[in-house]
């Protein structure tokens, strides 16, 4: 898969999406001097309701309004102050993103929940999941799909020069798959999604959106197989979660770029933040491992976090993300 064209440059890295605190500002500093290479719209979901995973995704829903009940999100009637919250914080984060990012050139990640994951944590007026109604999880994929093209439209307007990758985060696909989806209740689970329903929700966002995707899924037993088939270029993954390694090797002999999770997102029992050496060791050894030819390896791996850093102390981010970009400098000069 040497000759294949990636969407970033030999040595990458970049953050899966969170960062400590709540000034956007100072965030988009810190990610546009770390990662250079691959700069992403950071999340800081300290800011609260709206500034989360699943109240800043559902903002860009298309025709699908949402609010908040009982610190849960779900459907609503129509849009309400939860909502515009959420499109506002949105609307700011871009708006700082344009203004420090301008004259950029190269490409640019921006995150948002995945359409399974949104599934399993919007409640329908009526209550219960949305995952409990296929035909809602289609009109909620739907409505994704549309609202993340105008999304990817509106940051490569604010930003000309940048091509825009998404990563679409679906923490809760292993557990959707799996039927471990608790009911209200605590007493039941919601039927299991079939990995091929599963796969087409994904491919359905996917080719609406038209830019190269990464699937981030920092949970055990991601199902490989069924992200390669929906068409992402590449997957997101913490490498300290992975029990086996032969799908991670037919995936990416498949020509599936890999967003390895080198770097754990809270210090070690030593209290400091890795080393670029020691993220690039960790890295080497999980590809020599797999057997792929260390040419190979700067090019389709990019190097990140494990996971999101908004847990993390602000000196302690910074200092991963550092080691990331060095470690990926040092694979790309192998």
């Amino acid at each position: 898969m040497t000759d294949q064209a990636w969407p970033w440059t030999a040595g990458a890295a970049t953050g899966i999406g969170s960062l400590p605190g709540t000034d956007i500002t100072e965030a988009q500093r810190v990610i546009l001097g770390e990662l250079p290479a691959l700069p992403h719209l950071p999340e800081l979901p300290a800011r609260g309701p709206g500034a989360d995973l699943i109240g800043r995704t559902a903002g860009l829903l298309v025709e699908l309004p949402v609010e908040l009940y009982a610190a849960r999100w779900r459907i609503a009637p129509r849009p309400g102050r939860d909502v515009r919250r959420a499109r506002d914080l949105m609307e700011r984060d871009l708006d700082q993103l344009a203004e420090q990012a301008e004259g950029y050139a190269g490409p640019l990640k921006v995150q948002a929940g995945g359409p399974l994951t949104l599934a399993a944590a919007l409640e329908l007026p009526i209550g219960g999941k949305m995952l409990r109604d296929p035909g809602a999880v289609r009109d909620l994929t739907g409505s994704l799909a549309e609202g993340l093209r105008a999304h990817v439209a509106a940051v490569a307007g604010r930003v000309p020069g940048a091509s825009v990758l998404l990563q679409l985060d679906e923490p809760s696909l292993p557990t959707v798959l799996a039927g471990r989806v608790p009911t209200e209740s605590g007493l039941g689970a919601y039927r299991a999604v079939e990995s091929v329903a599963a796969a087409e929700l994904l491919r359905t966002v996917v080719e609406a959106v038209g830019v190269p995707t990464v699937v981030h899924c920092c949970a055990p037993d991601v199902p490989l197989e069924l992200i390669r088939s929906t068409g992402a270029t590449a997957v997101a993954l913490d490498l300290a979660l992975l029990t086996d390694l032969d799908p991670l090797g037919e995936a990416i002999d498949a020509g599936l770029g890999l967003l390895a999770g080198a770097a754990p997102t809270r210090p070690e029992p030593a209290g400091r933040a890795p080393t670029s050496v020691e993220v690039a060791d960790r890295v080497r050894r999980l590809w020599d491992r797999l057997g792929f030819p260390r040419r190979q390896l700067a090019e389709q791996v990019v190097i990140t976090p494990a996971c999101g850093l908004a847990g993390a102390t602000p000196q302690y981010a910074r200092a991963v993300l550092a080691a990331c970009r060095d470690a990926g400098r040092r694979l790309a000069e192998d």
